[in-house]
């Protein structure tokens, strides 16, 4: 077996196994994390109905201003995700963050979004 096949069954691993403890409801929906090589992007999502309840791009943000690094706007996109659930009345969720490590981009985006009100 090559060596991408072996990472990507790892990779996979990983992502059923912490997929499997995390669900979300209409009172505490599920902070769904993708990280490409060019963006962040983050959802609220109601698993009991199966629906997004809100959801940030940091292509939106990059839109608002200056050259920022990828940290930088995964940090806005986080603020921006916790104010449209602030609207949406939603004050708490549980962090998705699929197979990816808690640091750099996806940790940014989290303690940003715990910054501007968002339980995690």
């Amino acid at each position: 077996m090559n060596l991408r096949k072996l990472l990507q069954k790892k990779r996979s691993r990983r992502l059923t196994r912490n997929r499997a403890r995390i669900s979300g409801t209409a009172a505490r929906p599920r902070l769904a994390v993708f990280r490409s090589n060019n963006a962040i992007y983050a959802q609220l999502i109601d698993d009991d109905r199966a629906c997004t309840i809100v959801s940030a791009a940091s292509r939106e943000v990059a839109k608002s201003g200056g050259k920022k690094s990828k940290t930088e706007l995964a940090a806005l996109t986080g603020e921006r995700l916790a104010k449209k659930a602030a609207e949406k009345g939603i004050k708490t969720a549980v962090l998705d963050r699929r197979a990816y490590k808690y640091h750099g981009r996806v940790r940014a985006l989290a303690e940003a979004a715990r910054s501007a009100g968002l339980k995690i």
